[in-house]
């Protein structure tokens, strides 16, 4: 049995990649679909934000914006309505980020769902209560909604959080994030001077005061160390503050949002890469760092851990752990072969992960869907 040519694919998310908000999920969503483009009809419904049209079409996806980053999960069912009355779906894609959209009630269509991670109680360390408790308690609301459909998740991690929370683990596969290895170059021209890179948005949820904190104790051993900041994001002022507040203003240069080129430089040319965050769904910047030929170095958080292989690519220390990240980033600023040899391997690493074979792998998911074998 065949499935007819070039069906129609709706999918719902927050956000789309050139969203000046857009993160993992919306780097996700582009890497994939826009390699299913030849297979399927795919429309997104997603948040406008400043400057944006209400429709465009990018790389094969047809894109419509309705409401704000704020109001988008209420312009939704009504959106999706008008949608449906101008293209036949034969599937609806919900890409689930903080907050559901309970498609349960108003989608006819067949349904499965994208999951990256669940927030938890890590919402409460990027937002206030009143939004953080709206954020919580309507993840809650996962398993009663989305029980019966197929979902795909980015990692074992979250995997386990939605077994956990009583899924069922035949419905849900894992697709692992891609990195596009060709894009990045390994280098063992590293800086002259010991550096660290931090790459990712400024937000305080992904807790990169940590290791500020811990860099004291660094440059008492590594006077030369150089660390730097790659990312823009509300957090980054707090974080500016901190660095001087600490002494540590000569050390560390905040270079906020850099181009695709100049970021990727940065990496190959820099000795080991750091992230902080307490969960992610996979660990994206951390599998960039390592395509470019990076160590790197991750907390044991949920989808990080993943990332890295311990000992050989990087190292994964307790997450929230000062001390431990800093004896890790002396041992290995201390020894510049050793960051070499790393490096090769985690670049041999992040070459097991594609975005070809992640979106073969949704094609066939999708597929599979489509022609009743869920």
């Amino acid at each position: 049995m065949k499935i007819k040519e070039n069906p129609s694919i709706l999918i719902i998310n927050w956000q789309d990649w050139i969203n000046p908000q857009g993160g993992g999920a919306e780097v996700h969503l582009h890497e994939i679909f826009k390699r299913l483009t030849y297979d399927y009809d795919i429309t997104l419904l997603c948040s406008g934000f400043d400057e944006a049209s209400p429709y465009e079409e990018i790389d094969g996806i047809k894109i419509h914006r309705v409401g704000s980053r704020n109001t988008f999960n209420f312009f939704v069912p009504s959106a999706y309505k008008s949608l449906c009355r101008a293209g036949d779906f034969v599937l609806v894609i919900e890409d689930l980020n903080k907050i559901p959209f309970l498609g349960r009630f108003y989608i006819k269509e067949k349904r499965m769902a994208i999951l990256h991670h669940l927030f938890g109680e890590s919402i409460y360390l990027e937002t206030n209560i009143l939004f953080g408790s709206y954020v919580y308690y309507t993840e809650r609301l996962i398993p009663k909604f989305y029980r019966d459909i197929p979902i795909t998740v980015v990692s074992e991690s979250t995997k386990e959080d939605l077994i956990r929370m009583g899924l069922s683990a035949k419905n849900i596969e894992v697709i692992y994030n891609g990195v596009d290895i060709n894009r990045y170059q390994f280098s063992s021209k590293l800086y002259d001077r010991p550096t660290i890179v931090c790459l990712g948005r400024m937000k305080r949820y992904k807790r990169m005061d940590i290791l500020i904190e811990g860099l004291s104790g660094v440059v008492e051993r590594i006077p030369s160390l150089q660390v730097l900041f790659l990312g823009s994001g509300d957090y980054l002022p707090v974080l500016k503050k901190l660095a001087i507040d600490r002494g540590l203003e000569k050390i560390i240069e905040f270079k906020g949002f850099v181009p695709g080129d100049e970021k990727r430089e940065i990496l190959s040319k820099s000795w080991i890469s750091v992230n902080t965050s307490p969960k992610e769904g996979w660990g994206l910047t951390s599998m960039e760092a390592q395509a470019s030929g990076t160590p790197s170095i991750v907390p044991d958080s949920p989808g990080l851990k993943e990332t890295v292989r311990h000992g050989e690519t990087g190292y994964i220390y307790p997450y929230g752990s000062i001390n431990a990240l800093s004896s890790i980033l002396i041992e290995l600023l201390s020894n510049k072969e050793r960051v070499i040899e790393m490096g090769r391997k985690a670049r041999e690493w992040a070459s097991n992960f594609s975005w070809d074979y992640s979106a073969e792998r949704m094609d066939v998911f999708i597929k599979g869907i489509i022609l009743n074998h869920f």
